[in-house]
Order: C-alpha cells, then structure tokens, then sequence
C-alpha cells in the first residue's frame, strides 16, 4: 500500500463536482460540455468551506452514436455504488449526482463521498463514466486527496448494484489548469468502457476561493469480477 500524504488544508475540492470529483461523463457519439474552461464544473466542486463556487452549466452528453465502433470488454448500465482504489487505501461509497436548477453539477455533502453524474454512463457502458471527489472539504481530507499520486497500472474497483465489480486500470493521470481544462478530451466520445476521476489540485486561490487545477486519472476496463 503506498505511504499516504498529511491531508492539506490547501489542497481542497473535489474535482468533478463543484469541488468535488464529480461525474461528468460524455457518451461514446456524445457531445462534451460546452466552454472548455469551466463546463468542468466537476473541477470545482467543494472547496474547503463546503462551498460550491462554480456557476458554470454542464450540458449532460448527447445520446450515443449508432455506428461507433467499440472495443474491449462493456457491460449494461448499473449504477455505481462503491469505488476501491488499493494504491491510495481509499474504499468509499459512490452517490448519484444531478444538475441544480441553475445548471450546475451537485456535490457530495461530505469528504469521503464520491458523486456520479447520472446523466452520464455507468461505469463498464460504453463511454467515459466520470466520479468526482473532493481533496479537502471543511478541514477533512478527501477521498481523492492523493489521486495525483496514481499510476499507470493501479486498479480502480467499482462495485455495481447488479453485483458486478468493473476492475479498470490506470492508464494516465493529469494536472490541467481549470481555465483550460480539455472538456472534449476528458468527456468526448471514446471506444471503450472508460472512466474519470477527478479532483481539485494545485494552489487554492484565496482571491477566487477556487483552486486553479484540476487533476483527471484516466482509467480503462480491464476485468469484469462477478
């Protein structure tokens, strides 16, 4: 099990969702959230006072395209209900996140609570299912505050209602400012059963009260157990 980092006052939001790593995940065919810079509302989830500072909308991905073509292992929708990652020791519950009436993402009400966007694919369809949790969140570590540290390799484990755990792999992880956060790279349409976790990272912004990163661990289906 890796060493696990001192929690950081500064390292806050969870990154999806309004600070938190919220799921926004575009369908295969899909269109991604329009205005690359802040569709990311996932990015911006909590920040450390339990605030939600985004105000900007995301625009739940278009329906999947017939003819695209696909590759590696998928399975049907299933609401996500627990996410394991052993390198970090991390093992939390996985909520169902909606849009407010403003537009913007819903955030988990706590620090060890992952969100997923339901208006995106579950995690092992096809497509790039999104989990958004926070770094820091009233004065309390996050779930994702270490998913910076992940690797090509490390498993992500989702448990599904339907009893179904989708095993995804690690395949990258990377930092982007929130002012040019790569929408179409993160939730466009892909070939296989992706997923995204995301956070905030980076410095905390005092003047904004946002922090001005958001780090993304891309990840692929690799074993279906049960």
């Amino acid at each position: 099990m890796r060493r696990r980092w001192p929690a950081l006052l500064t390292a806050a939001a969870v990154l999806a969702v309004g600070g938190t790593a919220v799921v926004v995940a575009g369908r295969a065919g899909g269109t991604p959230p329009p205005n690359p810079a802040g569709a990311v509302t996932p990015a911006d989830l909590a920040e450390p006072t339990g605030e939600t500072p985004s105000r900007n909308p995301v625009t739940p991905p278009g329906p999947a395209g017939a003819e695209a073509l696909t590759s590696g292992n998928l399975l049907p929708a299933s609401p996500p209900e627990r996410v394991a990652i052993p390198a970090l020791d991390v093992s939390a519950p996985v909520v169902g996140l909606g849009l407010r009436t403003d537009g913007t993402m819903e955030v988990p009400t706590g620090a060890t609570t992952v969100g997923w966007f339901t208006g995106a694919p579950a995690p092992g369809s096809l497509g790039p299912a999104v989990l958004a949790g926070h770094v820091d969140y009233r004065g309390v570590s996050g779930t994702f505050a270490e998913l910076s540290t992940l690797r090509p390799g490390d498993e992500v484990r989702i448990t599904r209602r339907d009893g179904r755990t989708a095993v995804f792999a690690v395949t990258r992880v990377a930092t982007y400012p929130k002012s040019r956060f790569p929408s179409g790279e993160v939730y466009g349409p892909i070939d296989h059963a992706g997923l995204r976790l995301i956070t905030c990272g980076g410095d905390f912004d005092r003047r904004t009260g946002h922090y001005v990163d958001n780090v993304v661990a891309y990840a692929r289906l690799r074993n279906v157990l049960g």
